[in-house]
């Protein structure tokens, strides 16, 4: 199978994970470019980052037309990450690749088991509160730059779990967390930009924008807990093969 039918095929996929559950978007882009599109683990975060990136915004335009972004606890959330998604996107370019897999499995199996032993959040959806938020948006921010992730398969589960909005507007709120820690990661990631293969990138960011929208009027259909549900489910499928596989090439 070509490498552009492939790109399409998993950008399909990606747009329709980010558009229905708000995240996951990266966590399963990262994995198809380096098995799938032969990319090394340090040119994949940096693409991935890109295509999540573009992905995301017209994600993020979809649900806030619908209200279902907090934009008060988004914007804290996504500042609070700005310098430790620099930060760390700086760092991971001087770690060794087995590192930077195993740390993107352990992570993502992590907030999988976190969110299946979670029912979903029915606090009020206009409490905020900024010490939780701050701290919650610094770790992700942190593990955005340094895994090359947009995040929202952690900003989710904080969303939720942490800060207590329900599933629907936890989704939509996170798309606008991964775009700002997203384009931090870039930011102090452009000397690796030079490796990556445009060819292959923008027919998958593309295939992912059109399946954003099919995504999100997925998530209008089906309630709050199968969502939650549905991306626990897929994330810690995605962290266990990156874990065996790690484990089995060691």
């Amino acid at each position: 199978m070509s490498s552009l039918v492939l790109a399409l095929a998993a950008g399909a996929v990606i747009g329709l994970a980010l558009g229905a559950l708000g995240g996951g978007g990266s966590v399963l882009a990262v994995p198809a470019l380096i098995y799938l599109l032969g990319f090394t683990p340090v040119v994949a975060t940096t693409a991935s980052l890109v295509i999540v990136t573009t992905t995301s915004v017209t994600a993020l335009i979809a649900h806030a037309r619908d209200g279902n972004v907090h934009w008060k606890t988004g914007s804290l959330f996504a500042a609070a990450g700005v310098v430790p998604a620099m930060l760390a996107g700086i760092l991971a370019a001087r770690v060794p690749e087995t590192v930077l897999t195993g740390a993107f499995g352990a992570v993502a199996l992590l907030a999988a088991l976190r969110m299946l032993g979670r029912r979903a959040a029915a606090r009020d959806e206009h409490e905020v509160r900024p010490g939780p938020a701050a701290a919650a948006g610094a770790g992700l921010g942190a593990v955005t730059g340094f895994l090359g992730v947009g995040g929202g398969f952690l900003a989710v589960p904080a969303l939720v779990s942490v800060l207590g909005l329900r599933m629907r507007l936890a989704v939509g709120t996170s798309l606008l967390v991964i775009t700002v820690n997203s384009l931090a990661a870039l930011a102090a990631r452009t000397g690796t930009a030079d490796g990556l293969d445009w060819s292959v990138i923008g027919p998958f960011a593309g295939a992912a924008v059109l399946g954003a929208w099919d995504g999100k009027r997925f998530s209008a259909r089906v309630s709050g807990g199968l969502l939650q549900r549905i991306f626990a489910v897929v994330l810690l499928a995605v962290a266990v093969f990156m874990l065996v596989d790690m484990v089995v090439r060691a």
